[in-house]
């Protein structure tokens, strides 16, 4: 043992790791429908390694936070400013009834059994997972007019019931939101992810590693020319259409819209399915192969910008467009703010919407020259966008507004969170800066959530579970109340009067209001998609407000 405790003494970095090792290969277990997970089996083993004795830098804590909520923000921010206005009612009324049914939880217990207004606020704040509610607190009990010795001892008290409940807060709105809340819609997270998510692409698909459609729209075909005999290209091809290779005994003839076939020609007409399937009762029977006649064709994914086509309706693009501009190239689909667009006759197009186009480089290229700039993917992060992006958020966090003697503060945390949002959000309008692949996006989440817990039990673990020893298991079964309470009721709430019916939605909006980043990770994960994250960023800007004020209203009423 003291070895151990001199290796954790020297390196403490090693208990983070260790802790999260050990979580994910515990959370990997399933016991029926119930699942620990990643991050609360992160959590636990961190409390268990605690006991051991490490001492951890703040500072690793606050970094891990802020890389993972920044990404989160980051993910989401296009969705979540279209997600903005009345549609945003629910949310907000979840946010303060969670507030509310927490606030009068904490009142009553503390009353029940005769809690002073040190222990009663510390309760709130770990068992609400709410830190912030500590420093509100704190100054309130300073200004209650006591003496000296006995504002010392209620601020003691608020960390000590911090101390003992904030483990459990964090582990039981993982099990509220991603255990008990599934059984009781008795839908799965991953399930109605994917169903809003197909709803959101408008009947499309987001395909998976590896995935792609057995029918997929764009196809290439070679005929051998029999009925086309003498009619010219121009004839034959379509908006839906184009030939591509033309092949007369064994030499390829260049492509030009007056040339005309001949019996026995051999031609690669690329174009969307149904319209190849068309055209072929006009040309001659199919054959598989022919040297020479492969092309190479990419998809690229292009800026809108010219404002030829910004600002014009499909409809108007389509006839101001020529065929020769169009010629070989075809779109696949256009994007705005990360979401699929119906291409309607009078859908408008805006600067900033992204088209993804499909041809041959040349011709492709071609197009692009007069629409915009193509997006050209990379694995590579764009360091000096996201830096100053989280310098931004960190920032913002600093910022203190009073009312009266209250101090607000969105913290670094809700700073990080806001500062992704309206960096995913510039990044969507202006498509060539701001690279972060899906990779690192989703490392940075899961490490930096993952780590944060693992270093929030490394360093209240030991005093906890200590505690809980001295004084008995009231206290932490207090907490446990405050924090199972309040989220079964905004549940219910939720559900029977807000009219919640997909679960990954509600299940964002949940932990959000309980400002549960922990059970909110493992959402994610549940979900495989960032369906949640909308719900979740509005009601975890409230929740940071709402749950704040907590603190000088639990002093002010016990």
């Amino acid at each position: 043992m003291n070895f151990l405790q001199s290796i954790l003494h020297q390196a403490p970095e090693v208990a983070l790791f260790l802790s999260l090792a050990g979580g994910y290969w515990i959370g990997k277990f399933q016991f029926g429908r119930f699942q620990l997970g990643g991050v609360a089996g992160s959590l636990l083993v961190a409390v268990l390694i605690s006991q051991i004795g490490v001492t951890i830098d703040s500072g690793i804590k606050a970094v891990l936070f802020a890389l993972f909520i920044y990404a989160v923000g980051f993910e989401s921010g296009p969705q979540f400013f279209r997600s903005l206005g009345r549609q945003s009612l629910r949310e907000i009324v979840m946010a303060a009834v969670l507030a509310i049914t927490g606030l009068v939880t904490v009142i009553v217990l503390a009353r029940v059994f005769g809690l002073d207004k040190g222990l009663a606020a510390g309760i709130a704040a770990g068992g609400l997972t709410q830190s912030a509610i500590i420093g509100t607190a704190s100054s309130a009990i300073a200004k209650l007019g006591l003496a000296a010795d006995e504002v010392q001892r209620l601020q003691a008290n608020v960390a000590i019931g911090y101390a003992v409940t904030y483990i459990f807060g964090s582990f039981g709105a993982i099990i509220v939101c991603v255990n008990i809340l599934p059984w009781f819609m008795k839908r799965e997270i991953r399930d109605d992810a994917i169903k809003a998510e197909a709803e959101m692409l408008a009947g499309g698909h987001a395909y998976g590693p590896g995935e792609t459609a057995a029918l997929p729209d764009i196809v290439g075909r070679l005929f051998r020319v029999e009925q086309a005999a003498g009619r010219r290209l121009s004839e034959i091809e379509t908006a839906a259409v184009s030939i591509e290779r033309v092949k007369r005994h064994n030499a390829l003839l260049g492509i030009q819209p007056d040339l005309a076939l001949e019996t026995g020609d051999v031609v690669l007409v690329v174009g969307r399915r149904g319209g190849v399937v068309e055209v072929s009762e006009r040309i001659g029977p199919e054959i598989q192969s022919s040297e020479g006649m492969d092309v190479i064709v990419v998809t690229r994914d292009v800026a809108i910008t010219n404002p030829d086509f910004a600002g014009r309706t499909v409809g108007e693009i389509r006839k101001a467009t020529n065929d020769g501009v169009r010629h070989g190239v075809f779109v696949i689909e256009v994007k705005r703010g990360g979401q699929k667009l119906t291409l309607a006759e009078d859908t408008k197009i805006q600067s900033g919407d992204v088209v993804s186009l499909y041809g041959t480089a040349e011709d492709v290229q071609r197009v692009a020259k007069r629409v915009g700039p193509v997006i050209v993917q990379s694995d590579k992060t764009d360091f000096v966008f996201h830096g100053f992006g989280i310098v931004v958020g960190l920032l913002v966090g600093l910022l203190v507004i009073r009312i009266g003697s209250i101090p607000l503060t969105l913290g670094s945390g809700g700073g990080a969170l806001l500062a992704g949002l309206a960096f995913g959000w510039y990044r969507s309008r202006n498509m060539t800066i701001g690279n972060l692949p899906t990779a690192a996006s989703t490392l940075l989440r899961d490490l930096g959530l993952a780590g944060f817990v693992a270093v929030v039990g490394l360093q209240s673990g030991q005093q906890a579970v200590t505690t809980i020893v001295s004084s008995g298991l009231s206290i932490f079964l207090i907490g446990v109340a405050v924090t199972i309470v309040p989220m079964l009721i905004t549940m219910l709430v939720g559900r029977y009067v807000l009219k919640y019916e997909n679960v990954a939605i509600f299940a964002g909006a949940l932990s959000g209001s309980r400002s549960a980043n922990p059970a909110f990770g493992e959402i994610l994960d549940k979900a495989g998609n960032s369906v949640p994250t909308v719900p979740f960023a509005i009601t975890y800007a409230l929740a940071n407000v709402f749950l704040t004020l907590l603190g000088p209203l639990v002093v002010a009423f016990v």
